[in-house]
């Protein structure tokens, strides 16, 4: 099926996708916030860590990633669907990008920090979002110092 954008509008549409302080990021954020746990978001640790985690939780030295389930490839997830256009520059984006994730998180873990996903789908509902809540304190070890 062809695209029902120009090359040019479709560019722009996807231009506006952001990058950062997304519905779900702000979600985590609040939540996270909410339990009493402190968090940096744009400090010196966080650009400075492979794969500039979207939060990181000093206190614990745990990494936060949060992805979206279409950019990542969330198996099982009723939010990711190849496209049928393009099949295969999408294949090979999405897998690239599960590629990055696992080298990121494999430095991260070999430079001894706990690493947490959190998908898209998990903070999409209310519902979703109060499961959540009552399984951070799981997430986020004690530290053995």
């Amino acid at each position: 099926m062809a695209d029902v954008f120009t090359p040019e509008k479709r560019s722009a549409v996807m231009a506006l996708i952001r990058g950062r302080d997304t519905k779900p990021e702000l979600a985590l954020r609040s939540l996270l916030h909410r339990a009493g746990y402190r968090f940096t978001v744009r400090g010196p640790r966080n650009r400075s860590l492979p794969g500039k985690p979207d939060l990181v939780l000093p206190k614990y030295r745990t990494a936060v990633f949060v992805h979206g389930c279409f950019w990542h490839g969330h198996e099982n997830c009723p939010g990711f669907r190849l496209p049928k256009s393009r099949c295969d520059f999408w294949q090979e984006k999405i897998s690239g990008n599960q590629a990055r994730d696992l080298r990121n998180e494999a430095a991260l873990r070999a430079l001894g920090w706990h690493v947490v996903t959190v998908w898209e789908c998990a903070l999409r509902k209310k519902s979703d979002r109060l499961w959540l809540a009552k399984r951070v304190p799981t997430l986020f070890p004690k530290r053995s110092d």
